[in-house]
């Protein structure tokens, strides 16, 4: 997909975990704190930023093999990134040679200029290398990413409740293939 303005995207390096961090705390907290208002309790939320967006996680996932980051930066800077890995949900069909798409936060500021299309593209693209469906997990009330997905041939296959702390959010699986 051509973006329509100066944006390139390129695949990410550790040298990029601080701002991945920086990037994907303040989106989850914009998307699903401001923008949806879940009710998170403090102390569930602050375990959650803390166990996925410490820089010293994302170091780890960024250097591990089987976990592949893009990111799309516009000016210098990131403004959206993508994460595939090993399917990992609760999900009976569901194997771990599987990929999944497992994040694609795009910042607010960034949102509705085609950067996430363009991650989407690319990450599926990668995970059609891998055998089998290719899945991804939607907050059940994100209804702009669940159509944004089914544009891209996922259908829903499952629910189940993903952790934020001991707080269980209300999640769709979606399978494509």
């Amino acid at each position: 997909m051509a973006l329509p303005y100066s944006a390139s995207i390129r695949p990410a390096t550790p040298d990029d975990a601080a701002a991945l961090a920086e990037l994907g705390r303040r989106t989850f907290l914009e998307t699903f704190v401001e923008e949806f208002a879940i009710p998170y309790p403090q102390a569930d939320l602050d375990r959650f930023i803390a166990e996925v967006f410490d820089i010293s996680v994302i170091q780890v996932r960024l250097e591990h093999p089987d976990h592949v980051w893009d990111v799309a930066e516009i000016d210098g800077v990131i403004g959206a990134f993508s994460e595939t890995g090993p399917a990992s949900m609760p999900h009976p069909d569901l194997k771990p040679e599987h990929g999944e798409l497992r994040r694609l936060y795009v910042a607010r500021e960034h949102q509705g200029k085609g950067l996430g299309k363009a991650l989407l593209e690319r990450a599926l693209a990668r995970m059609d290398e891998k055998p089998g469906p290719q899945w991804l997990s939607v907050w059940s009330g994100n209804l702009k990413a669940q159509a944004l997905y089914r544009a891209y041939g996922f259908e829903k296959a499952g629910e189940y409740g993903f952790p934020v702390g001991d707080w269980r959010d209300h999640e769709f699986i979606f399978r494509r293939g």
